[in-house]
């Protein structure tokens, strides 16, 4: 059973098609990325997936609980961090946290509330109003309520936008943990160093519809390839590599030239065809494509 099954979801406002047919299957403990300009519908998909809005057509369910009738297993089973801070401000964050336990009939939770807290470095905070906490701070609790009745599939919908470094590597090593204990967590950013990174899998949306899916590692290497960047101290390229020229780099810039590799098998046949023309290299740089290589080259190519 998929801890996040998602079939051919479709929505629409009034002449917007928001969402046009999405269909993901997202198996327990993945670390998944759900990437894609401003306006692909990720947001309006997790709106979905949360109950806060309803689907057109399709069908989306936790862990086999439907989010529309089954609605109270879908909502245990899932904890969102949304973009949004939204929060209640005549609450301290101890209280705060033990409203959304109450929320979901969980008595006796302190010591978990302690330990999200202390993992989230709140545990100072425990009983500052949230009127008086900072930004970084809120986010941190707006974390921590989605966490606290343990759900098995945690969405995080941009939770490190406009926040420091510091709550950047405080919040991932506490998802980090989570992961591993066998969580289910789909993350979308804008931060694409974040998602290559973390997911193991990633799907690209735009204008509503899934463009890509695959692997991380199988989407860099298959979609986007490697460069060789060459530079000749004597000699040119010769013909047969001129199809692996990348294009918009134009003429070699002091004996430089950019060529497209998908393997690092094709490496030592450049090489052997640059001895044969008589080319003498000055250096050389293997550089490994990165996920926004594949994400701008995917937006481009699906217009």
């Amino acid at each position: 059973m998929a801890a996040l099954q998602i079939t051919n979801v479709q929505k629409r406002y009034q002449s917007l098609q928001a969402l046009g047919g999405v269909s993901l299957s997202i198996e327990e403990g993945e670390f998944f990325g759900l990437l894609g300009p401003n306006g692909a519908g990720k947001t309006t998909l997790i709106s979905i997936v949360a109950g806060l809005n309803r689907a057109d057509a399709g069908s989306v369910a936790i862990h086999g609980h439907d989010v529309v009738t089954d609605y109270r297993a879908a909502r245990r089973n899932l904890g969102v961090v949304p973009q949004e801070l939204v929060f209640d401000p005549f609450f301290t964050v101890r209280e705060t946290l033990r409203m959304q336990s109450g929320y979901f009939g969980l008595k006796n939770n302190d010591k978990w509330i302690d330990e999200v807290m202390e993992s989230l470095d709140l545990t100072n905070k425990a009983d500052t109003n949230m009127r008086a906490l900072s930004g970084g701070m809120k986010r941190r609790v707006l974390v921590a309520q989605a966490l606290v009745h343990r759900p098995p599939v945690i969405v995080l919908d941009e939770p490190t936008a406009g926040v420091d470094v510091e709550l950047r590597q405080t919040l991932w090593k506490f998802i980090g943990r989570l992961n591993r204990e066998g969580h289910t967590i789909v993350l979308t950013t804008h931060y694409l160093e974040e998602a290559q990174a973390l997911c193991n899998r990633i799907a690209m949306l735009k204008f509503g519809k899934v463009v890509a899916l695959d692997s991380t590692e199988a989407l860099i290497k298959r979609i986007s390839g490697s460069q060789l960047v060459v530079r000749l101290k004597h000699g040119g390229l010769p013909e047969q590599l001129q199809n692996l020229l990348i294009p918009s780099d134009g003429p070699a810039v002091n004996g430089q030239y950019q060529l497209r590799v998908t393997d690092y098998s094709q490496v030592e046949p450049i090489l052997a065809a640059l001895r044969t023309s008589g080319a003498v290299i000055d250096d050389m740089q293997l550089q490994q494509a990165d996920l926004e290589d594949v994400f701008i080259q995917i937006m481009e190519g699906s217009k």
